[in-house]
Parts: structure tokens; C-alpha cells; sequence
């Protein structure tokens, strides 16, 4: 495993991290608990030093089922690892509003504590704000308590709605409110590129999550293929299938000797990208991981095949 400083933490991260969606709800079809502490443990293993999760990692009846997966995994094992987590969204609110500020903050920052079994955060993102007015201005009172107290070490901003939201992350930056982004970034969406370009000004740290297209570039997902209701990508009709799966044969060309599948051809890529300081996986076992972590392990893409990689993309597809 190779490792990158995180922006202006100075935190060193492994290129790789180990994103936790999986294990808190059946959105890409469910983990045994059992099976999920075991993949954490084995990714501690390989060198993963950064775990990813949230409150919204759960069930409308349980907040947080991730992040006490992860608690779980990590004990006796924290001061080992980093972990980021989010506040502002969770599922057990039932329309669906969003809580951006000061006093939710500070209970979601005490009620991720407990699900992670630990007394700090490494990173505390916004767990993605769909616009500027959803952010209350007394959110950043919110923060520098819990930053006060030691409960939170950095803060960070997880990009959704991307086109709304950008210059909330670059105002941020600029202000010095946030150190670390989170963004969609694959093969098959690239809008994001700008942004992490320009941000490494301050330096900012960047997780590229959603690096296999919510799967498409795995390699599994074939113009046949059938989702369970439920899942993320039962949203899709069968034309978008076609056309995702046509644009991953497409990047084909990028395999190699040491570059022997799709999501590895992908996971090396997002590293090859400027600015990028870890991978997000969503690894939902040991296997999948160690796929992810050869990423890291295979030599960077040429000049000529990420041009080649950029020439082919049709257009950015919609993430999750």
C-alpha cells in the first residue's frame, strides 16, 4: 500500500479507504455484520488506514448501523486507523430534512462517538448539502465547539448535487472552513476534475468516491443484468443499462499485465488524477477489497491511455 498526505491535515492516508455504505443497509444488496467487521480487519491488514462511514449509513428504524459495524472492527484497533464521518443527514428522519446546523451537529458528533466506540473524529464531513440555503449560519459555532473539545480533528465537505454545490466548497476552502472535499469521481464522470484541481491551491484533501459507477465498472454488470428492488441501481431502464455498459467496453483498452480488470483499471485511474489523496471503496468483502488495494500496487497509466480514457467518455453519467 502507498500513502498520500491529506491536503493540509497532514494526515497520511493510505491511497486506498474502505467506504462503509454497504454495511449499514442493503443498498447494494447487504453485509453480515460478521462478514463486514471481517473485511475492516483484513483491510487493516493490506495497509487501509482510512475508514469512511455515517449516520445515514443505516435503516429508517436505526441511525448509524455502519458506523457500529466500524466501532466494532476498530476496537482495540483505533489507534492504528484514521475515520471520517458525516452529520446532517440520517435516516430515521422521516421526510427526509436535512440538519445543518449548530445544535445537530453537536448531538450527531456525541451519537457517532458512541456507535464508533472512540472519543475523536479524523475527519467530519457535511454529508451533502443539496444547496446553500439548507446550511444554517450557526453550523459553524456547531463546529468549532466540537473542534474545541477534541471531538473533531478536520472538517470536511462530501459533494453531492455537484452543480449547485460547488462554490459552497470553494468558498469553504477559500475561507479555510473546510480541509477536506469528498466528490464523484470515475471513467464515466469527470465533472468533478476542476474542482480538485483548483482546491489544491489551499491544499485541500480529496476522496474520490463512486470510482466504480455504482458498480458498472466492476466488470459484473452486463446488458442483461437484472437489479433487485431496492437496490441503487433498480432506478436505471434498461436503455441507460445498455448505454453504461457499452461506455465501460469502451475504457477496455486500459488493461494490462499489471492492470487484469475493470475496477482496478478504474480504481488506478482516479489515483492517476491531480490532486486526488485517496480512493474510496465500497468493498463489501475481503475479495473485493484486495482487488482495490492491487490498484494502488499497479503502475500509473501513461500519458496517452488517460487521453485516450478522457477521448472515449461520451458524457458524464449521472452518479448515485
Amino acid at each position: 500500500m502507498k500513502y498520500r498526505k491529506l491536503g493540509r491535515t497532514g494526515i497520511e492516508i493510505s491511497e486506498i479507504s474502505l467506504g462503509t455504505w454497504a454495511f449499514g443497509n442493503k443498498v447494494y444488496g447487504g453485509v453480515d455484520e460478521k462478514d463486514g467487521i471481517n473485511t475492516i480487519h483484513a483491510g487493516i491488514d493490506m495497509g487501509v488506514n482510512i475508514f469512511d462511514t455515517a449516520p445515514q449509513y443505516g435503516t429508517p428504524e436505526q441511525d448509524g448501523v455502519a458506523e457500529i459495524v466500524l466501532g466494532k472492527a476498530l476496537k482495540g484497533k483505533r489507534d492504528k486507523v484514521h475515520v471520517s464521518t458525516k452529520f446532517g443527514r440520517n435516516p430515521t428522519i422521516k421526510n427526509g430534512a436535512s440538519q445543518f446546523y449548530k445544535s445537530r451537529i453537536i448531538d450527531s458528533v456525541e451519537e457517532s462517538l458512541t456507535r464508533l466506540q472512540t472519543d475523536y473524529i479524523d475527519v467530519l464531513f457535511f454529508h451533502s448539502p443539496f444547496s446553500p440555503e439548507e446550511i444554517n449560519d450557526d453550523v459553524w459555532e456547531g463546529i468549532e465547539q466540537v473542534k474545541k473539545q477534541g471531538k473533531v480533528r478536520f472538517i470536511g465537505h462530501s459533494i453531492s448535487m455537484f452543480h449547485q454545490t460547488e462554490q459552497m466548497a470553494r468558498h469553504w476552502a477559500k475561507e479555510s472552513k473546510i480541509d477536506v472535499i469528498q466528490v464523484v469521481l470515475s471513467l464515466m464522470n469527470k465533472e468533478s476534475q476542476q474542482l480538485i484541481e483548483d482546491l489544491q491551491e489551499y491544499p485541500i484533501g480529496v476522496f474520490g468516491r463512486e470510482c466504480l459507477a455504482n458498480g458498472f465498472l466492476s466488470g459484473a454488470i452486463t446488458k442483461d443484468t437484472n437489479f433487485a428492488e431496492g437496490t441503487l441501481n433498480a432506478r436505471y431502464s434498461r436503455q441507460e443499462i445498455e448505454e453504461r455498459v457499452d461506455q465501460v467496453n469502451a475504457f477496455k483498452f486500459l488493461l494490462r499485465d499489471d492492470v487484469k480488470n475493470m475496477p482496478q483499471a478504474a480504481l488506478r485511474w482516479v489515483l492517476d488524477q491531480k490532486g486526488i489523496s485517496t480512493v474510496l471503496s465500497g468493498a463489501k468483502n475481503i475479495s473485493e477489497l484486495k482487488g482495490a488495494v492491487s490498484a494502488s500496487e499497479a503502475k500509473p497509466f501513461t500519458e496517452t491511455e488517460l487521453k485516450l480514457a478522457k477521448d472515449v467518455l461520451k458524457k458524464d453519467f449521472e452518479p448515485a
